[in-house]
């Protein structure tokens, strides 16, 4: 059985094989064909019948109590976030879901306050997909730029691997968003493909997803070693647009009077007159409607 026919049972044995004998307080006896818990063990610490979480792992029983849950929950020291999205697989769902659009469009007003910001900014869907974007953050990052994908490039690309100085936490940040961002909607065409191509290409990626991380991005700050001006920290916000299906403005800003602010205003120096330029030539009157209007 798939993991997009038995999520549940996916998830609780991917969670359970993180868990140590020693993590849980119990002797580590015998040889452990896998790492982790043992599916009897895990029974034994939530007092339920090893027999009954065998048909919980195997799809079998799709309907367990929230109590049940919460117990194995405890077994498996899962957080707020692990927890909340271990109820989802067991929610009922519609009997037909609602198709999502390939992509989206922003909104004009979320596009009018992205290129009214001076920091690194962009929108992103729930696949991380690059919708909109200003001279900014493809000043920070080339890859910024309507059409790519931050999760691909994070994986494939060596050159957005070596953007982050702290790029394996990065990897694990976005991989675990992208879980919880899903949730139930495995069937996803998007998604679908996304986790196809990056287990293919990475084996970073096939590491992470196999752990079930689940985990919401927050505001954080994030290490960068940009070429143009080496090492800066840029804290990185996330905020919903309103109307749409999970779309994200995504700002990138230093801390005021930081020599991070520094770097970001040498780098915007560098980058912006350019941009400038271009808008200048693309809104520029023609020759010919000079001479005529004279």
């Amino acid at each position: 059985m798939s993991e997009s026919t038995n999520a549940l049972g996916a998830f609780l044995r991917a969670r359970r094989e993180l868990v140590t004998p020693a993590q849980a307080g119990i002797p580590d006896v015998g040889v452990r064909r896998v790492p982790g818990l043992r599916r009897e063990e895990v029974a034994m610490l939530a007092g339920i019948s090893a027999d009954y979480y065998l048909r919980l792992e195997r799809g079998r029983d799709r309907r367990p109590s929230v109590q049940v849950l919460e117990s194995i929950a405890r077994v498996l020291q899962l957080d707020d976030d692990h927890v909340a999205h271990l109820l989802t697989l067991v929610a009922e769902l519609p009997r037909h879901r609602r198709r999502r659009p390939r992509t989206q469009t922003p909104p004009a007003g979320a596009l009018k306050l992205l290129d009214s910001l001076a920091q690194p900014a962009f929108i992103e869907d729930r696949h991380f997909d690059i919708l909109a974007a200003n001279a900014m953050a493809t000043a920070l990052s080339p890859r910024l730029a309507v059409g790519g994908n931050q999760l691909r490039d994070l994986f494939v690309d060596p050159a957005e691997q070596a953007l982050h100085v702290e790029w394996e936490g990065v990897t694990e940040c976005f991989v675990a968003n992208l879980r919880q961002a899903v949730g139930t909607d495995v069937d996803d065409p998007r998604f679908i493909e996304l986790t196809g191509e990056l287990s293919l290409a990475s084996p970073r990626f096939r590491e992470l997803w196999a752990r079930h991380e689940v985990r919401g991005q927050r505001g954080t700050p994030l290490r960068f070693d940009h070429p143009q001006v080496g090492e800066m920290t840029l804290n990185r916000e996330r905020l919903t647009i309103n109307g749409t299906d999970g779309l994200m403005l995504v700002v990138y800003h230093p801390d005021a009077a930081s020599a991070d602010a520094q770097k970001l205003a040498l780098l915007a120096s560098a980058a912006l007159p350019t941009a400038s330029r271009d808008r200048d030539v693309a809104s520029a009157p023609s020759t010919t409607t000079r001479g005529a209007a004279l």
